[in-house]
């Protein structure tokens, strides 16, 4: 009975190992970060964004990052109502479930001119294509924010969009893995 409980712990840690790889680091903004001068756009029209992954926000002082609860809210800028705050330079915020997030900078004046971004969250399981507001890349190795109901969490590695395929391998290889150590064990 020992046996097939290892057995079972195995397998599961290397299921754990396939979902930890799987997950990918979003610096917004890529290697400008969180500034005026990024089309954010632009940059986020070939990335997709899973659950599980997370959104790094680096940026300096004169900046913060403020999520909004709406699309109105994001299209006309209304910082009025945020669902959440961010202020450290460097804030992670996870992402725990599908559906679309929105994000700007809470100075004044910086949303209206375009500091802004909109993150479309699909399953971790999802093969869409890339939709706006995602990316695998990532020029972060640390982050820090303040935590809040609204999936803010504090994240450190850095991931690329290039590492992708092969982060997998290696978590779908421990699994497999784990799986035969474990029936060659128990037998």
């Amino acid at each position: 009975m020992t046996m097939q409980a290892a057995l079972v712990i195995l397998v599961f840690s290397g299921l754990l190992a396939v979902k930890t790889t799987l997950a990918a680091q979003h610096v917004i903004g890529g290697s400008q970060g969180w500034e005026q001068s990024v089309d954010f756009d632009s940059w986020s029209s070939d990335k997709s964004f899973k659950v599980g992954d997370q959104l790094v926000f680096k940026y300096s002082g004169l900046h913060s990052v403020v999520e909004l609860g709406s699309e109105a809210a994001y299209k006309s800028c209304d910082l009025g109502t945020p669902v959440n705050s961010l202020s450290s330079g460097n804030d992670v915020v996870k992402l725990s479930k599908t559906g679309t997030r929105y994000f700007s900078c809470g100075t004044p004046g910086h949303c209206q001119s375009g500091m802004k971004v909109k993150v479309n969250v699909v399953s971790a399981d999802s093969t869409a294509v890339p939709s706006p507001g995602s990316d695998s890349s990532s020029d972060s190795d640390s982050g820090s924010s303040t935590g809040s109901d609204s999936g803010s969490s504090t994240g450190s590695g850095s991931r690329s969009s290039s590492g992708q395929g092969l982060r997998a391998s290696i978590g779908y290889i421990l699994a497999v893995g784990s799986l035969v150590i474990g029936l060659v064990w128990a037998f």
